[in-house]
């Protein structure tokens, strides 16, 4: 998932929405240096990593991805994700995009001191690039995929221009979103309802 999927999945406490943008960002055991809430949001990030991972529509969308980029199939289906959610996100959610990335910016830059470097430097640039809403566009999608590849890929990758696979099944891997989310969706809130019931005991 990328950072629209997991803010959505994250639920509606901020640090578990904070946790859950910036867990690519939080490398080793945690707490990693982080408060027991962020580091409780990073979990649920990685939870929702691991699920999406094994799940049959996410493993179909994988192989939907050509040859030449298929060891990144899992960075450009999260992103092809994020765009499909942004691009129907009425049909998610009864709060209009635009409110909900603004919700999302405003916690990032509360709980900013508290944030790694690097993703205290990315929410910065994704609240003034409007990242969050950009998605609607699969142009977008598109820059995004190609600053990615080099930026946050170091090495040599075949990242740029990735967006030509989503273009080239737009459908296909629609289908496979739609069988995603309702199940991711019900993996977050079990997986936040089993945190708490432990926290009580």
């Amino acid at each position: 998932m990328n950072f629209l999927a997991h803010a959505l999945l994250a639920g509606d406490a901020d640090a578990d929405r904070v946790g859950g943008v910036i867990g690519d960002f939080v490398k080793g055991p945690l707490p990693a240096g982080l408060p027991p809430p962020l580091a409780a949001g990073v979990a649920l990030h990685r939870a929702i990593d691991g699920f999406a991972d094994r799940h049959p529509a996410f493993i179909a969308s994988r192989a939907r991805i050509g040859p030449a980029r298929r060891r990144f199939g899992g960075v450009l289906v999260d992103l092809f994700y994020d765009h499909l959610l942004a691009r129907d996100w009425d049909t998610h959610c009864r709060e209009p995009l635009a409110a909900y990335a603004a919700r999302v910016y405003a916690a990032l830059a509360a709980h900013a001191a508290e944030l790694p470097p690097g993703a205290r430097e990315t929410a910065g640039r994704m609240r003034d690039g409007d990242w969050l809403t950009s998605y609607r566009s699969a142009a977008a999608v598109g820059r995004a995929i190609d600053r990615m590849s080099v930026y946050r890929i170091r090495r040599a990758n075949p990242l740029a221009g990735g967006i030509e696979e989503f273009l080239a099944d737009a459908g296909g891997f629609a289908t496979d979103f739609a069988a995603f989310l309702p199940d991711a969706l019900a993996f977050a809130e079990d997986w936040r309802r089993s945190r708490s019931a432990g926290a009580r005991e």
